[in-house]
């Protein structure tokens, strides 16, 4: 899941997947690999499996697992530099093979800041014929959720609900520091390549020689991280909805801005081939909604004792357009806040934030930030986030961010340019997914992640929506359950058609 940037969580990227729909992360030059990243984990350890007692559903609600859920926990190093100091638990997920098993296949839904826990337990049926010959396994990150997850006090709703006219430069500061007061002992660790290491002791942890993953948005970024310090351990890898990790902050922004701009006319193209409250072409369609968006900087819609903002409008538009199978759902949405219901697009929100049904929020966006932070360099200022939105206005201009300076400006810990570096010489092939109308990470980033991890293999969708594996397309499906089941590496260059 990689999310775009909106207001003053910019500290660097957007993007997100597998149905849930948010922003994704950067990235970073490298570090050249260490000993722990040539191919031997450190800090192996044994996973305590049992039940799972704090799911949480779509709708931010305590979830039941199912029958054949379980959860876990793996020490890892806080500090792969003193293996043998401090630990933290990462904490883990596991499906069981339903039929004979091939070992186990790992996860990473997105973010970065997703929880792989709580999502992989939602979305396991979308996943069930790999679940036929794999333990479906999946983690929260470190600095996520249940592993040692970023909190930064109640800032992040003071962050989301700002008025225009506030300070955001203070605002920003005020959310950074808290971070560091509530979160600063894990701060310094977090990050893909450190995620990337727990993979590892993940691997061995469940008695794989090599690790069989499967990364959508973000998750493509940790796999092919992975892959760059442990070639050799590497099994059967997708990587689908690819993020190119050396783009700049202001590169992201444009091309992210275009993606969604594109995803936005071919749903209101649909709309109205499909008969729209919302207009009766599609100029008038994406006129009614970015008119309505920008309404609500100075008119914002009661709902209960809350209230939905320009903000908050913002990112309700944004999460639909992750996924043509909910463009509906904006519409429907929008048509009933023109009316004074703002009740879904308020929901559409939350779910893009982590806000869970009793107010409190997971760490998404908290945790976003943070691994943002620490995967890049990169610290702009307010002039040059300024200069920034202005090409994004032009292109999109429900994306703006208007007076919001970055919060990377202010954080405490310096950011690492290690995970930009790209290199899987030596590794299995990698079956890389790049989707023509995926908003969040546009086609042209799949091509250039093949070129970078050397040993990647390109699969094009021409469909729409961010991940193409979960849009259900059965040359899609096909075509990586072969690959994953079977080992039958597809062409370089095949394509599937929407």
């Amino acid at each position: 899941m990689k999310k775009p940037i909106v207001t003053l969580l910019l500290g660097a990227a957007v993007l997100t997947a597998c149905g849930t729909a948010g922003p994704s992360a950067p990235a970073g030059d490298s570090a050249k690999p260490t000993a722990t990243s040539a191919g031997t984990s450190t800090g192996t350890g044994t996973v305590a499996w049992g039940a799972c007692t704090d799911l949480v559903g779509p709708d931010g609600k305590p979830a039941t697992p199912a029958a054949g859920v379980e959860c876990g926990k793996l020490p890892v190093p806080l500090d792969y530099a003193k293996p043998d100091g401090d630990k933290i638990d990462l904490a883990l997920i596991r499906i069981k093979a339903t039929g004979e098993r091939a070992g186990s296949l790992v996860f990473n839904f997105g973010g970065p800041g997703g929880s792989g826990v709580d999502t992989l337990a939602m979305a396991a049926t979308a996943f069930a014929s790999l679940g036929k010959s794999y333990d479906l396994v999946s983690f929260d990150p470190r600095g996520v959720d249940r592993s040692s997850g970023v909190t930064c006090g109640d800032e992040i709703e003071e962050l989301l609900t700002a008025d225009l006219d506030a300070d955001q430069d203070a605002l920003a500061k005020e959310y950074a520091d808290a971070c560091a007061k509530d979160s600063g002992k894990v701060l310094p660790h977090v990050g893909t390549v450190n995620a990337a290491k727990d993979l590892d002791v993940l691997r061995a942890a469940l008695g794989d020689e090599q690790l069989n993953y499967f990364g959508l948005s973000y998750g493509t970024h940790l796999g092919a991280v992975y892959a760059t310090h442990f070639p050799k351990n590497v099994g059967r890898f997708v990587l689908d909805g690819a993020f190119d990790p050396t783009v700049t902050f202001e590169e992201r922004a444009v091309i992210q801005a275009t993606g969604f701009d594109q995803a936005f006319a071919a749903f209101a193209k649909d709309c109205v081939a499909k008969g729209c409250d919302l207009g009766a072409d599609p100029a008038a369609v994406e006129k009614t909604i970015e008119d309505f968006v920008d309404g609500l900087k100075t008119k914002p819609i009661k709902v209960g004792d809350r209230e939905l903002t320009y903000g908050l409008g913002q990112l309700a538009v944004i999460t639909p357009l992750y996924a043509q199978q909910t463009w509906p759902m904006l519409e429907q949405a929008t048509a009933a806040a023109i009316k004074g219901n703002g009740t879904i697009l308020l929901a559409l929100a939350d779910a893009y934030t982590g806000r869970r049904a009793d107010g409190t929020y997971s760490t998404m966006m908290t945790s976003l930030t943070a691994i943002n932070c620490a995967d890049n360099t990169e610290r702009p200022t307010a002039a040059h986030t300024a200069r920034v939105n202005e090409k994004v206005k032009k292109i999109f201009p429900i994306l703006s961010f208007d007076g919001a300076t970055g919060t990377c400006a202010h954080w405490p810990v310096p950011g690492d340019d290690a995970a930009k570096r790209i290199d899987a010489t030596g590794s299995a092939p990698i079956v890389v997914i790049g989707g023509k109308g995926d908003p969040a990470t546009p086609y042209q980033w799949a091509g250039k992640l093949i070129n970078q991890l050397k040993t990647g293999v390109l699969v094009t969708y021409e469909g729409e929506g961010h991940g193409a594996y979960l849009t259900g397309n059965g040359c899609v499906m096909k075509t990586v359950d072969a690959y994953l089941v079977e080992g039958k590496v597809p062409a370089n260059g095949t394509t599937c058609a929407a």
